[in-house]
């Protein structure tokens, strides 16, 4: 299929529907919250005292010193990490938040305007 053929097919309109599942969002959001982040935390964790232990028992050697630039780097790594799964967390929250109130806004805009002559 040429380019021009499968553009042509492609370019086909939408539906007209714009679908977003606030539930989901929070679940992400939540499986960030509750497994990845306690999960990398953990995993970082359990990295520290091995690492230690071989870098007393390489002291004088390259190795060392290479295993605690390693280290080192593996520590900026997860912090980084981390940092991108809490931007994320934050990013389906707001997402979920911003669709449902914009939802209730538009709902309420096609709630019917009391007259100013109804009661008198």
């Amino acid at each position: 299929m040429s380019f021009e053929q499968e553009w042509a097919q492609q370019k086909q309109p939408g539906d007209g529907v714009l679908g977003t599942a606030p539930p989901a969002k929070k679940k992400a959001a939540d499986t960030i919250e509750n497994v990845l982040q306690p999960g990398t935390t953990k995993a970082a964790d359990a990295a520290d005292e091995p690492t230690t232990t071989a870098v007393k028992a390489f002291t004088g050697w390259e190795t060392a010193a290479g295993l605690t630039k390693a280290h080192a780097h593996w520590d900026d790594q997860v912090r980084r990490l981390m940092g991108r799964l809490s931007s994320e967390k934050t990013a389906l929250r707001g997402a979920s938040n911003l669709f449902t109130g914009n939802d209730q806004l538009t709902g309420q805009s096609f709630q019917p305007v009391q007259s100013k002559l109804a009661g008198l």
